[in-house]
């Protein structure tokens, strides 16, 4: 299920090899270079890197060393979130994109070595249109310079799995058809649109096996798709095997635990975080979310095994060895968000292999992975009972006893937040009549508040860890969802009142739509509850103790209130930690990259990036040492930050200082490339023609044959230009006006558009476009 709902706005709160140096540098590279090789860096998703060039020493001495833009966002409904953690593995840096794209870099230069296009389909109604990353797998029986010996293999948000040759981007076609597994076959309750069943972060890989879950879209209805985890063959794509979370035959471990005539037909119950896997001991651990829907669960009584559980299957075969429900029969969305994290305990002088799981509730676990079992007591606590009609709420819920949880738990009237007293009656008319008894309040009719909120708690963000200092590292929020039920003869009229803050879904083959706002706010724009609103805490791994907590972030616009420095900002990112004694966190409101003494939690540095930043970061180091630090950059749909396509590198300034870079001009000449047009995608030719500060610009499309002209201005990188476009066969058209800068050394324009729509609804339109000039290695998968 999807990490988060509506979110306020940040506002208001192509063919060859083309390795980038000779093969024995290269070789030379991979044995003296330290690596980013997947997601979290290891499979086991610890977000650690022993490079330690960058200290508490130097690292307020960080600067940017290169921005690469992929050409790849969108405005309006094609407005995507930007997730994307990079790999750097034998010298090349790959990164995904929020459309399925894959670019290759150059890690130190940022330069672009290849390019992929998914071709996505963007028709589709994509709840979480995101993609957090890549995987990789080397295949040890290939010969060196086989073709697809090295795999990239992308899970996109249209539910493709896809493998890429890494050395030219493009597909593998042994592997399923052309390049490509089609996910949403074989799924039980097919999606009844595009963009019911997605895939938003990447493939886990366990040797020749590569291990997907899925994102299914919340709330639309009580028989969504449902969240089968399934391996395919890293060679052949075939199906290897299949594990579904919600037993189907009476004989399966856990059918009882789902009662009522239609509860063996949910759907959901999907692994949408990222996957973990030991190798060493077979075992792969999954994250399961909420089934459907997820806030009444009267067609669906039961217990829910193995909905919102800690799973662990056997890697090679998929056959479950154990499991955790973290909740019983969920009415909160309290998805497992975050991938588990594997790393060793020590106590008593013995080893432990051990498992770190963060919830939604601000819970975290501490198992055994091989058994199962907690290292801390966990005790079933009575919560509150539910007073809708139908409703069955479970009368337990496991609380660990240590680690504490991340924040409050519980929140009353009496306890609101306010500016002024305008604010203040706005809250609490809000949450008049609405039930506030604590966490795992069950949702009702007159109005639940829900803290911690949908997002968190903890949430795709998880967590980093010190393996040397034995600390955890967990950004969190402290924020409250406002959850309604809506009697279905209401429902109609609730939907057409949908704004921008709340969120409004059907949840169909139930009695009840639902209504929620994230988070809670006055009219001011400021949250209802206590601040900090988002924190980054650190637990020591042996203890379960705080080691210490710090507010994390600010919310953009709240600069000038005296005191809102230390108010935090709700997050959705991740953590990074280093040898260097660093943590490095994003995804705040406040579009900065963070770093913060590990033993502390003393702020050393951050920077500000050119669009929102809600990628996890990642780092690696060169063959002479330099150690890089790497984050995406490019906005949250959801939240409304700035959009954007950015990769920024940072690293140490040399002993000597290079000279300035030059700045970027744009240059006339025909440039390839395409352009969005609302939900459309289309690839366009264009003609620049410049004289001193004039341009004039001719542009085609394939798709709908839009022919256009237009004049303005270019001053050193930045192009304005204004047009007239028509569809001769239509005979419409509209204007436009186009305005974009110069990227990636000045191989590309890139901008915004914004347009009159003449031809279909008569209405302003906002798209984007990026276009190229010269030859650029570039691979799809259209026919």
């Amino acid at each position: 299920m999807r990490a988060a709902g509506m979110l306020a706005s940040g506002a208001m709160l192509l063919g060859t090899a083309c390795a980038p140096r000779a093969r024995d540098a290269h070789a030379e590279q991979q044995q003296a270079s330290i690596e980013w090789g997947a997601y979290a860096r290891d499979a086991g998703g610890s977000k650690y890197s022993p490079a330690a060039q960058i200290t508490r020493a130097n690292v307020a001495r960080l600067v940017p060393v290169w921005t690469y833009r992929t050409g790849d966002y969108g405005r309006g409904p094609a407005t995507a979130r930007d997730e994307t953690t990079p790999l750097m593995v034998d010298g090349v840096l790959y990164a995904s994109t929020p459309f399925g794209g894959v670019r290759a870099l150059d890690p130190e230069t940022g330069r672009e070595l290849w390019a992929f296009d998914s071709e996505l389909d963007f028709e589709g109604h994509y709840g979480d249109f995101t993609n957090r990353g890549v995987s990789t797998w080397l295949d040890p029986k290939a010969a060196p310079v086989a073709a697809c010996r090295r795999r990239i293999f992308i899970a996109t948000v249209d539910a493709r799995l896809i493998a890429l040759d890494a050395r030219s981007g493009q597909p593998c076609e042994d592997f399923g058809e052309h390049g490509q597994v089609h996910l949403k076959r074989g799924v039980i309750n097919q999606p009844d649109y595009l963009g019911e069943y997605e895939v938003t972060s990447p493939p886990a890989i366990f040797q020749d096996f590569v291990i997907v879950g899925s994102e299914v879209s919340d709330n639309q209805r009580t028989n969504a798709p449902d969240g089968v985890v399934r391996a395919f063959d890293a060679r052949t794509g075939a199906l290897r095997w299949s594990w579904d979370p919600i037993p189907r035959d009476s004989g399966a471990p856990g059918f009882d635990t789902w009662k009522g005539p239609r509860a063996h037909q949910t759907g959901a119950a999907n692994a949408w975080a990222v996957i973990s896997v030991d190798s060493a001991r077979d075992l792969v651990f999954v994250p399961v979310g909420s089934a459907s829907p997820d806030f009444y669960g009267g067609e669906r009584l039961g217990q829910n095994l193995y909905a919102n559980s800690l799973v662990a299957l056997q890697a090679s075969t998929g056959k479950l060895q154990w499991s955790f429900q973290a909740v019983h029969h969920d009415l909160w969305d309290y998805d497992l968000p975050a991938q588990p994290v594997l790393f060793t305990m020590h106590r008593g002088g013995k080893e432990i292999p051990a498992l770190a799981q963060t919830t939604k509730m601000g819970f975290v676990y501490f198992f055994d992975r091989t058994a199962g079992t907690p290292l801390f007591p966990v005790n079933e606590v009575p919560v509150p009972k539910s007073d809708v009609p139908g409703e069955e709420s479970w009368p337990t819920q496991p609380v660990p006893t240590i680690p504490a949880p991340l924040g409050p738990t519980r929140f009353t009237a009496d306890s609101v937040f306010a500016l002024d007293d305008s604010s203040r009656a706005s809250c609490l008319a809000q949450l008049k009549g609405v039930r506030m008894e604590g966490i795992f309040t069950p949702p009702s009719v007159r109005g639940t508040v829900l803290f911690p909120g949908n997002i968190g708690g903890s949430n795709w963000s998880g967590i980093s860890i010190d393996p040397v200092r034995h600390l955890a590292f967990i950004p969190s929020n402290r924020v409250i969802t406002l959850l309604s039920l809506v009697p279905r003869p209401d429902a109609m009229g609730q939907e057409m009142t949908q704004g921008r803050l709340f969120e409004f879904a059907p949840q169909n083959g139930t009695p009840y739509a639902m209504k929620r706002h994230t988070p809670l706010q006055a009219s001011s724009g400021i949250p209802c509850n206590r601040p900090p609103w988002g924190v980054l805490t650190a637990i020591d791994l042996e203890t379960g103790a705080k080691k210490w907590e710090v507010p994390f972030g600010r919310i953009a616009g709240t600069e000038k209130i005296p005191g809102s420095d230390r108010w935090g900002s709700f997050s959705l990112g991740g953590s990074m930690a280093t040898a260097g004694g660093l943590v490095f966190v994003t995804g705040a409101l406040d579009q900065r990259l963070h770093a913060y003494d590990a033993e502390t939690g003393a702020e050393l540095w951050s920077a500000m990036l050119p669009a929102g930043v809600h990628a996890a970061p990642m780092t690696f180091t060169d063959a002479q040492g330099k150690q890089f630090i790497v984050v995406a950059a490019g906005g949250h749909k959801d939240i409304g930050d700035k959009p954007g396509d950015y990769i920024v590198a940072f690293a140490l300034p040399e002993a000597a200082p290079a000279p300035p870079m030059a700045p970027l001009h744009i240059a006339g000449g025909k440039y390839a490339g395409h352009m969005i047009l609302d939900r459309s995608w289309v690839r366009a030719a264009w003609e620049l023609t410049l004289a001193d500060t004039s341009a004039s610009l001719t542009f085609t499309t394939e798709r709908f044959n839009v022919h256009a002209q237009g004049h303005g201005r270019v001053l050193h990188d930045t192009l304005t230009i204004d047009a007239k476009w028509s569809i001769a066969e239509r005979k419409c058209g509209g204007t436009m006006r186009l305005t974009g800068t110069a990227a990636n050394g000045g191989s590309a324009l890139i901008g915004d558009i914004e347009y009159f729509d003449g031809c279909a609804d008569q209405r302003d339109k906002l798209g984007t476009f990026a276009v190229y000039r010269g030859a650029r290695q570039v691979s799809s998968l259209a026919p």
